[in-house]
């Protein structure tokens, strides 16, 4: 499946408060995003989310970031992709995570309880195929997602994890890294709504963790994060600067990146996006 390779990750209402009678999906189809990524939540079963984005669509892909291994099963999760492929054929890729510990009150030994989950998707009828299924994966579980899906969508990487997973994954499988954006020139403004965002991700030691292994020490993770980290994993500046990271890790390995708009406003970001497809999907 062709996910292009720019998308848009949004996991809030897909309605913008300024116009609401524009259909947010439709719009960013035509401005040529290739995938609309979105999160699965944490109620059971399939969000209806995927159906009205993939009706409201005729032509890209939607992929869920992520659904969780912990609220369903793997032939519910089946069932429902297979009849929303029914109506849209080829249109859905399935996102599937560990989540966190934090967040998941049976949380235990998610690298296992993974494997479990795929061969239980892999043994039942029907299934998933391999090529519509990718992994939210960081440490280990990139090469699971490698061996058993079609890829990996790291969440909250810097480019240097995009070069790691590259490597990692080694030169066929899809590697589709979400990247946040500020659209704001302004470095005390960008890094305050920057920090908007990382605080909470900060607060989740699979991150952490992760970052780590980058090399980013103790107070870098303290807090918000550390100029130095919050530069990383934010992309933040003028249109060209977002574009300029973006190239960062396509050049790094990734084949999609799909971009997260955080503005500080309710609501979804239209005109940040609008505004960034003209560098982004150009060329």
């Amino acid at each position: 499946m062709d996910l292009g390779k720019v998308g848009v990750w949004w996991s809030g209402s897909w309605t913008a408060p300024t116009e609401p009678s524009v259909d947010v999906a439709a719009e960013l189809e035509a401005l040529g995003y290739g995938t609309l990524w979105s999160s699965g939540g944490f109620e059971p079963g399939l969000s209806s989310r995927f159906g009205r984005l993939l009706a409201s669509t005729s032509r890209l892909a939607v992929a869920s970031g992520i659904v969780s291994i912990w609220t369903s099963s793997p032939l519910e999760i089946a069932r429902a992709v297979i009849e929303l492929d029914a109506s849209h054929p080829g249109r859905f890729v399935l996102g599937l995570g560990a989540s966190h510990s934090a967040i998941v009150d049976r949380y235990s030994r998610p690298y296992d309880r993974m494997v479990e989950y795929l061969d239980l998707l892999d043994g039942g009828q029907p299934t998933v195929p391999v090529d519509r299924r990718v992994l939210a994966a960081l440490g280990p579980m990139l090469t699971l997602a490698a061996a058993r899906t079609a890829g990996a969508h790291p969440y909250f990487v810097p480019v240097e994890h995009t070069a790691r997973a590259r490597e990692t994954l080694g030169a066929g499988p899809l590697l589709a890294p979400e990247v946040t954006v500020v659209l704001e020139k302004d470095p005390t403004t960008a890094r305050a709504l920057a920090r908007g965002f990382t605080t909470g991700y900060l607060g989740l030691p699979n991150y952490v963790q992760n970052l780590r292994t980058l090399g980013y020490g103790d107070d870098d993770v303290a807090g918000g994060g550390s100029d130095r980290l919050v530069d990383a994993v934010v992309a933040w500046g003028d249109v060209d600067a977002i574009v300029a990271r973006v190239q960062e890790h396509h050049d790094a390995g990734a084949d999609h990146v799909c971009i997260q708009v955080v503005s500080g406003a309710e609501g979804f970001p239209l005109r940040e996006y609008r505004e960034l497809a003209g560098g982004l999907l150009t060329g």
